[in-house]
This record gives structure tokens, sequence and C-alpha cells, in this order.
């Protein structure tokens, strides 16, 4: 806070943090005490409202944990969102250490160019295009055949295609905050290392991974919680026995019309999703404050 005063001055930085608290009031705190408030009341019709029945019960929480078929989805969708966020891990740790280390700068102007172009077209579009990649008669199935690894053309909908999907949606988030740590990796410390006996899995391992932590737990943190809160991928690419929980809440509170189960739903997935990025944080041994730098 004292940062902001000092480089911008008392009063255009008490603008700026008036702005910033305001924002976290009304997009944050207000829906947030509205949702959890809703989550403990029942659901009754209009006339009973404020009646002597509307009083803080329970039994929408009580309902999830009941629920079987409700209950292992939420699983689910924790474990597969853990999936989702290891294999764009995977997928983009050597990208960025290629990226910082490796590649000449005009070839970094690339590659960047040709990773944001998808991201120019918004999620719903990106959807479809895994949509067609995927369907029963795509080219992924076409090519599959052709190089004779198939048979006959297979639905790829489902689970998979939603950890898929969601890999490739939620892909910048994890590759640029890996990118921004390792570039901050002075290159001499490779070459010590390198000179020193190490191979290179000792040195990612002991030079470059402690360096990138904070840039690994900040895109594990990013891409698991959008992963976990997405519609648009399980909506598009699931099949009817794939369901997200994130389909789950949405009936509940357009489809069915009880709010009050869907905000209780919706806080239970929140709550994960902030024990996670807590456990995320502890494992990498991070702080809040590092993560979001």
């Amino acid at each position: 806070m004292t940062e902001i005063f000092d480089r911008f001055g008392k009063p255009l930085g008490g603008i700026f943090l008036g702005l910033a608290l305001l924002w976290l009031a009304g997009m944050v705190l207000v829906p947030g005490v509205f949702m959890i408030n809703a989550s403990l009341r029942p659901h009754l019709p209009p006339p009973l409202r404020g009646g002597e029945l509307d009083v803080y019960v329970l039994d929408n929480f009580a309902y999830l944990i009941n629920h079987v078929n409700h209950g292992r989805i939420f699983f689910k969708t924790v474990w597969s969102s853990a999936l989702v966020t290891l294999a764009t891990l995977l997928l983009c740790y050597p990208i960025a250490f290629w990226l910082a280390k490796v590649a000449r700068r005009w070839q970094v102007a690339v590659m960047l160019v040709l990773l944001l172009i998808p991201y120019l077209m918004n999620e719903v579009l990106r959807g479809l295009a895994w949509y067609i990649i995927l369907a029963f008669s795509g080219p992924l199935n076409a090519i599959l055949i052709g190089l004779g690894l198939m048979d006959e053309p297979v639905r790829w909908y489902g689970d998979g295609g939603v950890v898929a999907g969601m890999a490739y949606a939620y892909l910048l988030f994890m590759l640029f905050p890996i990118y921004n740590a390792i570039s901050t990796l002075d290159r001499a410390q490779i070459d010590a290392a390198r000179d020193l006996g190490a191979s290179a899995w000792r040195i990612h391992r002991r030079v470059v991974l402690p360096h990138a932590k904070v840039g690994i737990a900040t895109g594990c943190v990013f891409v698991f919680m959008m992963a976990a809160g997405s519609y648009v991928a399980p909506a598009l690419l699931g099949a009817p026995g794939s369901r997200w929980f994130t389909q789950i809440v949405y009936e509940w509170f357009f489809e069915i019309g009880n709010w009050n189960r869907g905000a209780a739903y919706g806080v239970a997935l929140m709550a994960m999703c902030l024990a996670v990025v807590l456990g995320l944080l502890a494992l990498f041994r991070v702080n809040l404050a590092s993560a979001v730098k």
C-alpha cells in the first residue's frame, strides 16, 4: 500500500486504492456474502420468505453430501481439474524453458505470435474447434485411420475430450508465469552447473525448478481454478456420462430455479478451490503475495 502512495502520491494513490477496494467489494465480497447467505437458507416460495421457516440450516449442503451421484461428480471435477493442471504443466515447462533460455529472439517472437493467434477467438469458438476435431467423422479419426492406427472411428467425447479441450484453453495461463520466472534466471548458473558435470535432469531439478517455483505455483493455481469452474468445455465436449460440477450448479440456478441449493453447490466448489490453492502454495512453499505478483 505504501508503494502505491510513494509512486503516485497520496491523492492519486488514494483514488487507485479506493477503486480497487470498490471493485473487490462489488465483484467479490458482496456476491460471496450473498452466496453464503443463500446457501444457508431453505428454498421457500416468496410468501414464506422472511417468515418463521426462513432460518439458517445446513440442508442444502447435506443434500450434496447425501446425493451419491452429485458427490461423485464433485470429486471427479476435482480430480479432472488436477489432471488438466498436470497436463498443462508437463506441456508448458519445456516450451517455457526453450523460449526463455534456448530460442533466439526471432524464434521467441514467432512462437508467441503462433500461440496467441488462436486466443484472438473467444473460448466458445475454440471449444467448437475441438468439437470438430474430436467428431466421429472429424480430422483426428481420419488421420488415425489413414495412418493405420485404427480400423474404425472412435467417439472421443467424454472426460478425455474435456481434459484435452481445457488443457488447450488454459495453456497460456500456465506458460507465461513459468516463462517469466525462468527468464529471470541467470544463464551463468546453468552453465556453471553444466561445467561441474551436472546432467540436464539434475540442472533442472536443482537449478531451474527451484528458481521457477513461483511461476509454476502461479500457473497451477490459475489453471486449476479455471478448470474447476469451467462450463463451456464440459458442455461442448462432454458426453452424457461426463458431467462437470459446474453444469449441476447451472441447472440448480437456471433450470430448476433453486438458487439456495445452487448457492450451496457453488460455495462448496469455491471452498474446494480455496483449499487446493492453499495446498498448492504450501506444496511449492510459496506465499500468496509472491504468487500474485
